[in-house]
């Protein structure tokens, strides 16, 4: 079984540059479970009072304020539920050393130490989007556009919101399916139930597939298209 976590957060600052070591905070951290490639519904999120004021640029970003946070519990009290959800899982993060630096910085005053020891790696999609995507844009909003992913209801960055986000584009990217909420221990006795057998489930009259044919219009338009490839290509291997 591989179980992976896609992590997010959010922080009093926006300074991408290791912000964390001019005293900024974790006020968010979102997390999204994953088991075989299959997004299982179950979620770590906690808000968290980060003793801190939160700057002004940052607030514009996630929408989280200082009097929302006043009540919520801090790094400390959550610190051994977050290894626990994480352990022995690998990490899945948009641009992972931000995050891990600030997940480190928080254990560090604790005088505790880094968390690496609780996981197995860590996959960073903004190094594996760059790769397949050079020279382009690969913030969560433009690989949501590029892969049709849906977020209009993302008009403020939120750990939990962008952990799921993340979550659909990176199996879009490895080559996989989402599934949410998927019956893991269902699915186990249904390939125990058919395996080794031909399973042929024919269908119905109402199931049958409609074909709709090209009209002749769009055989012209299309016929066009390759003889312009066969100008520029000499030879077009799509022209019967």
């Amino acid at each position: 079984m591989k179980r992976q976590i896609v992590l997010d957060i959010e922080t009093t600052g926006i300074n991408k540059l290791g912000v964390h070591y001019y005293g900024h905070r974790i006020i968010e951290i979102g997390a999204v479970e994953i088991i075989n490639r299959r997004i299982t519904g179950k979620n770590f999120h906690v808000y968290l009072n980060p003793e801190r004021f939160i700057d002004q640029e940052a607030f514009k970003i996630h929408g989280i304020s200082n009097n929302f946070l006043k009540d919520k519990p801090t790094f400390a009290q959550v610190a051994d539920k977050l290894i626990t959800f994480i352990s022995q899982s690998e990490l899945v993060i948009h641009h992972a050393p931000f995050d891990i630096g600030f997940i480190d910085y928080e254990f560090k005053l604790l005088n505790r130490s880094m968390i690496s020891k609780t996981f197995v790696q860590v996959t960073d999609t903004l190094l594996l989007a760059r790769k397949i995507f050079p020279g382009k844009r690969n913030s969560l909003d433009a690989l949501c556009n590029r892969y049709h992913i849906k977020n209009i209801h993302r008009t403020k960055h939120g750990a939990l919101l962008d952990a799921k986000i993340l979550a659909e584009i990176y199996l879009i990217m490895t080559g996989g399916q989402t599934s949410i909420n998927f019956n893991l221990t269902q699915e186990s006795n249904i390939e125990q139930k058919y395996k080794g057998k031909n399973i042929y489930f024919p269908l119905s009259h109402e199931d049958k597939l409609k074909v709709i044919y090209a009209n002749n219009k769009e055989l012209s338009e299309h016929r066009n298209i390759l003889d312009r490839i066969e100008k520029q290509n000499s030879k077009c291997l799509w022209k019967l």
